[in-house]
């Protein structure tokens, strides 16, 4: 069957704009142009406008979105596989932040009692579920699907102990490495306990420590762009002062 930009727009549940910008950067091109000028759409287009929209829902952005699809390598199959599995893993946390926001109201209300593991365990899937939409895509394709999840599970699994020392942490490596930026030197003893604070910091989220990983880690923030911004909040610059430091730290230069 072949589609207008009107139809497939009212299929797909798009606007005929999104349509025709698609065409406009080369994501989604018709399959051919009628000789009233219109854009046709067949099913080869139809399935990929489904792949568009899958990875949009994801977050991806459209640049990345048509990378992928332009491999010739690319496999459609396992990339909705993953993609299913993605999306399983949302519904799971998505189902247990919402029974944990229906017992809350239950409590306020005074129907029952809620413990503080239950309180808990809503917060620690929310930042799981975060973090997943911000930054799995980099995180898994730098550490693997395996190294990510044993992460994720290592949180759900937190007391609220540990959750009070990771807050203790953080607040300790900030207040450190903006002192360390003050002398300008990321060797040194300032800098060299940001990244030991840095290290301890990890290690409540990850499955095992190594200085490659570590090393990496440091060098991520300052490859992307959220990560950098997200760091030189501390100060401007804190992101390649930090990677100084734990390469370092670590030995390892990348």
């Amino acid at each position: 069957m072949e589609y207008t930009v009107q139809k497939l727009s009212r299929l797909a549940g798009v606007s005929p704009r999104t349509l025709r910008y698609y065409d406009q950067i080369g994501l989604l091109k018709p399959a051919r142009i009628s000789s009233s000028g219109y854009r046709i759409y067949g099913r080869e287009q139809v399935d990929r406008l489904q792949q568009i929209l899958l990875y949009r829902e994801m977050g991806v952005d459209l640049e990345q979105i048509k990378a992928m699809l332009s491999e010739p390598c690319f496999d459609g199959l396992k990339a909705l596989k993953e993609h299913h599995c993605k999306l399983l893993m949302r519904r799971q946390q998505l189902d247990s932040l919402i029974a944990n926001v229906e017992k809350t109201i239950a409590m306020t209300e005074g129907r029952i009692i809620m413990t503080d593991a239950e309180k808990f365990a809503g917060f620690k899937r929310r930042l799981v579920e975060e973090n997943e939409q911000k930054y799995g895509e980099e995180i898994r394709g730098k550490y693997g699907d395996k190294v990510v999840e044993a992460s994720y599970q290592k949180v759900l699994d937190m007391t609220p102990q540990q959750y009070a020392e990771i807050e203790r942490l953080s607040a300790a490596f900030n207040d450190t490495l903006k002192e360390a930026m003050a002398s300008g030197n990321p060797g040194g003893d300032l800098a060299q306990q940001a990244a030991d604070l840095h290290r301890q910091w990890l290690c409540y989220f990850w499955e095992s420590y190594t200085g490659e990983a570590h090393a990496r880690m440091a060098q991520m923030y300052v490859d992307d762009e959220r990560f950098t911004a997200h760091y030189d909040k501390i100060q401007p610059g804190a992101a390649v002062f930090l990677r100084d430091a734990v390469q370092i730290y670590t030995g390892i230069h990348e």
